[in-house]
């Protein structure tokens, strides 16, 4: 298990990006510590107001969809994609992880946009604890991170090819 998280450096975020942030209920107050820290990193570099919409959709099973309708609006420059899974006693657990995900990551690749996949799966509520925070760091800031580090190489990609630098407030 790797406890290291990749240092954040923040380059070449466009002044205008906005942001989806959809948040899971299930695992409500874990999930609302992931979008604390999130919406609080996006934060630091001016990602605020209008530039920022939170959606809440009922567990990590219905993050796919809602990624997908929010990344078809055209409206954002990433989507992130919070959520708690917790091992129980069933199967469950299995099937709504990779579900989630799968869909996710296939979101990504349909739509050509920044789908952040902020899910904890954990054996464990102590675990999720652990990510929100804790011993592990805090995977609703990592989850903004990787957002902003995936605008800045998109923004490089398709419109830095044009010449110009971003403008950042």
């Amino acid at each position: 298990m790797s406890t290291e998280a990749p240092v954040f450096d923040p380059q070449d975020i466009p002044f205008d990006a906005k942001v989806a942030v959809v948040a899971a209920r299930f695992n409500q107050k874990v999930v609302d510590a992931l979008l604390e820290g999130c919406i609080g990193r996006l934060a630091d570099f001016q990602v605020v107001g209008d530039r920022v919409e939170i959606h809440r959709v009922p567990g990590a099973f219905e993050l796919p969809l809602a990624a997908k309708l929010l990344a078809q609006t055209g409206r954002f420059r990433a989507v992130i994609c919070l959520g708690a899974v917790i091992r129980g006693e069933t199967p469950h657990f299995d099937f709504v992880a990779g579900e989630a995900a799968r869909g996710l990551a296939e979101v990504a690749r349909d739509e050509k946009l920044p789908v952040i996949f902020g899910v904890l799966t954990t054996n464990n509520e102590q675990q999720a604890w652990d990510r929100c925070g804790g011993k592990h760091g805090h995977a609703g800031v990592r989850a903004a991170e990787a957002a902003l580090e995936m605008i800045a190489l998109a923004w490089r990609v398709t419109r830095g090819q044009a010449g110009g630098k971003p403008r950042r407030q």
